[in-house]
């Protein structure tokens, strides 16, 4: 161990749901700290998203970060001068991050709309379970099930 490890940030929840998911997710879309524009962008995503559907757009969120959070991925590993694909469970906080994370970067991606429709198609898709979030999870899954050999290097 060679220093201490670094401790987790309190996440403050956002204004309007007060839920620390969509806290999260707004201070992941933000850009050079214009915190008020990733705010709007988050809000009128959620309006769409609940004019298509007719549900809360809170559960919807939840739901299609729950279908995209991957429990499984890959870290690199060196060994003897090998580098071996080894799989490792993925912590809850982390599942998280990499879910919302892909939601951004693939809704960030398609061109030609507004980005909160980009992102509302991006959740739905998920919420369906479809979409590119979704696929990267399944590729993700696949890769540590292909690299199960090597999960006896895990650390």
């Amino acid at each position: 161990m060679r220093r201490r490890r670094a401790e987790k940030r309190q996440i403050k929840p956002d204004p309007k749901y007060s839920s620390e998911l969509i806290g999260k997710f707004i201070n992941m879309l933000m850009y050079s700290g214009k915190k008020s524009k990733a705010e709007s962008i988050v809000y009128r995503c959620m309006d769409i998203i609940s004019e298509k559907l007719g549900k809360d757009p809170l559960e919807v969120i939840t739901q299609s970060v729950e279908n995209i959070r991957p429990l499984l991925e890959v870290k690199s590993r060196r060994i003897g001068g090998a580098t071996y694909q080894v799989p490792i469970e993925v912590k809850p906080a982390r599942g998280v991050f990499l879910a919302l994370m892909w939601v951004k970067n693939f809704a960030r991606s398609r061109k030609g709309r507004p980005m909160e429709e980009r992102l509302a198609q991006e959740l739905l898709e998920a919420y369906n379970k479809e979409g590119s979030a979704v696929k990267k999870r399944e590729d993700t899954h696949r890769m540590a099930e292909a690299n199960k050999a090597f999960s006896h290097y895990r650390w």
